[in-house]
């Protein structure tokens, strides 16, 4: 949706490296934005992200307008049921929909053979993996890794809107996934406590406002009782008006 940082650049050197020609959407995606969120002060940057996309070579950009992703009385959606109401979906009744629509309209209309996600956006790669399967969508999604400032801190648009003191704050989510991966290092398997452990860090940190803390598998988005075979540590909390979110994959690391 714009406003670049590094986290969509890695997308775009991952694409470059494994592709032979690279296309990049921006397009602030309204049907995906709750009646109370925030898209009209949505970070733009349209120049500034144009700049960057031409210096990492990118070759196409496609930036439509409202009225051509949305033709007026449009009324067809795509929902992947089972999966869009569950984490951020849950939080956020609808937003599935929207990035399962438009990223379905970005997939016909630029027809790619592989497409780029970053894997912060757990929750969406997950649905839009099943929503390619079900669909029978010739794309091969390909998800990179979390890209962190040096602190830890996920990189994300909506970081912009953090004074010094909230991002300080804000790294309780990262802070949270490395209890439950330390746990887990040391042995413990079992949900109930790791849970505990994640969310006690909230606790600590009274100036976040904790949405989810769970522990589910990665490709049903369904709680697990035992992380043996690995799980999804997913996070969100609110820091002011601000939603951020996190993720970390939990492995068994010992024999």
């Amino acid at each position: 949706m714009g406003a670049l940082h590094e986290g969509h650049l890695s997308l775009v050197r991952a694409a470059r490296a494994s592709t032979d020609v690279v296309a990049a959407s921006i397009f602030v995606n309204p049907t995906q934005f709750g009646p109370n969120e925030d898209l009209a002060k949505y970070p733009r940057s349209f120049e500034r992200d144009r700049e960057l996309l031409e210096r990492e070579g990118v070759e196409l950009l496609f930036a439509p307008s409202v009225e051509e992703m949305y033709p007026a009385g449009a009324v067809t959606w795509i929902t992947v049921e089972g999966l869009s109401d569950k984490l951020d979906g849950r939080s956020r009744p609808g937003h599935f929909r929207g990035v399962t629509t438009v990223v379905a309209k970005l997939f016909h209309i630029v027809e790619p053979d592989a497409a780029f996600f970053g894997q912060k956006d757990a929750a969406q790669v997950a649905i839009i993996r099943r929503m390619v399967r079900d669909l029978n969508l010739p794309v091969e999604i390909v998800v990179c890794p979390i890209v962190r400032d040096p602190d830890g801190l996920a990189m994300s648009s909506r970081n912009a809107y953090l004074d010094p003191e909230q991002r300080k704050h804000a790294l309780v989510l990262h802070h949270s996934l490395m209890r439950m991966q330390g746990l887990v290092d040391a042995g413990e398997r079992d949900t109930d406590r790791l849970l505990a452990a994640g969310r006690a860090e909230f606790e600590e940190e009274r100036s976040m406002r904790l949405d989810y803390c769970e522990l589910v598998d990665p490709d049903t988005l369904d709680p697990v009782a035992d992380i043996s075979n690995g799980a999804l540590a997913a996070v969100a909390a609110f820091v002011g008006n601000t939603r951020l979110i996190d993720n970390v994959v939990l492995k068994n690391n010992t024999p």
